[in-house]
């Protein structure tokens, strides 16, 4: 038993992380037997998720949740699991609208700089 107030705060700390932890990977077991048990596009984007989750959260390296979702993605195929392409779709319109906010922003700050320039000249010519 620690004896040291700094080392009684880690250990509680210690205790706190591996309860997280654990919960984490009971979530992708769960996520991983169910796609297993009924292979769905549904599920198979579940089991990903998780193990996103858990890479996030540094509890798993990034090649290791990789390998594994490829793993997954390979089961799925070899069940002729149909992919939707829906994800992607939905994607494609807010990477344009952060393009289009951008440029609209460049535009105006570029016509007041030229009114602003416009504006000194006539001032120092008058």
């Amino acid at each position: 038993m620690p004896i040291i107030k700094s080392a009684k705060k880690a250990a509680r700390q210690a205790e706190k992380r591996t309860a997280h932890n654990v919960e984490i990977k009971k979530a992708i077991k769960a996520a991983l037997k169910s796609f297993k048990k009924n292979p769905t596009a549904g599920n198979l984007a579940k089991a990903q998720s998780e193990y996103d989750k858990a890479v996030k959260k540094d509890l798993m390296k990034k090649n290791t949740a990789s390998r594994r979702k490829a793993k997954l993605y390979a089961i799925a195929k070899a069940e002729n699991v149909k992919l939707t392409a829906a994800s992607k779709e939905a994607k494609a319109p807010t990477k344009k609208t952060t393009t289009a906010k951008k440029a609209t922003a460049k535009s105006t700050a570029k016509k007041t700089t030229v009114a602003k320039k416009t504006q000194s000249k006539a001032k120092s010519q008058a």
